[in-house]
């Protein structure tokens, strides 16, 4: 059973974003915009097993692609829908939105698109209002705190979770667990979904096997738990951490979620409540 413990450390690196990243991705951006290859992602090498497959509608449903604007250019990643008390809260990769040690920190122009698909927006684009990120990341690039949220901006007087739903955070102490994997290689217009067991790869970190999670699948959820009809189960992982994930698109891995990271969510659930104090609720 999945446990959650809580911890103290050091405040959160947070950032509040501006106004106007929406505008910014018109079609032909989207279309564009680059995986992130931070850590040298291929495609699959001949003879690999093909083991993913393209996510139908629903599957990718609280996933989403995660467009930022940085200094090499337009790139995406993926973000996923976390429950939260504010119902506006995205967990992903460290990577995807700070380049952590000696870089210039947060990306910009960032947007979150639910269920993107060859250039379309199903459920509309999302705007972030604050960017969070462990302090060890920020300095120092510690791969086990490759982990990031974003607290997202209502969209049309709605909160996404009121929108899409949403998976839990899980923190326990196990390395072995049954997840579901959906994310957006740069192999597909479309998310990918595989299925199977994570492992423990050290102390801090997992790793999960499964061809074809090439650079763009930073930040996919590990979903385990998962409930078929509605797609939600509990996230204890996102694909980060060693390598920012992986140096091949058949072994990722992920920071393992325990109290450090519990101490992240719940600074980012607090920035989360600071935002909605100072924003028209939505209705």
């Amino acid at each position: 059973m999945l446990a959650v413990v809580g911890c103290s450390s050091a405040p959160a690196a947070g950032h509040r974003i501006a106004p106007g990243a929406a505008a910014y991705w018109d079609r032909t951006r989207l279309l564009g915009a680059l995986p992130f290859r931070l850590a040298g992602r291929r495609l699959p090498l001949p003879g690999q097993s093909a083991d993913s497959r393209t996510a139908g509608p629903r599957a990718g449903l609280r996933v989403g692609a995660l467009f930022e604007h940085g200094p090499a250019g337009n790139h995406f990643c993926t973000a996923s829908v976390v429950s939260s008390p504010g119902k506006n809260l995205l967990i992903t990769a460290a990577h995807c939105i700070n380049g952590g040690k000696g870089s210039s920190g947060y990306d910009s122009d960032i947007v979150f698109i639910p269920d993107y698909r060859d250039g379309q927006e199903p459920f509309g684009v999302w705007t972030p209002a604050k960017l969070i990120v462990a302090p060890q990341w920020a300095s120092s690039s510690d791969p086990d705190f490759d982990v990031g949220f974003v607290v997202l901006e209502p969209n049309h007087g709605k909160n996404i979770e009121q929108v899409l739903g949403a998976s839990r955070l899980g923190t326990d102490a196990s390395y072995h667990y049954l997840v579901h994997v959906t994310g957006y290689p740069d192999s597909e217009n479309a998310p990918i979904t595989c299925v199977n067991w994570t492992s423990r790869f050290s102390d801090t970190q997992l790793t999960f096997e499964c061809a074809g999670y090439t650079g763009g699948t930073s930040g996919s959820p590990w979903v385990t738990k998962f409930i078929a009809g509605s797609h939600t189960g509990t996230i204890v992982g996102v694909i980060g951490g060693y390598q920012e994930g992986g140096s091949t698109p058949s072994v990722s891995y992920s920071v393992r979620f325990g109290p450090a990271i519990l101490a992240l969510y719940r600074q980012a659930v607090a920035a989360e409540a600071a935002v909605a104090h100072s924003t028209p609720a939505a209705s």
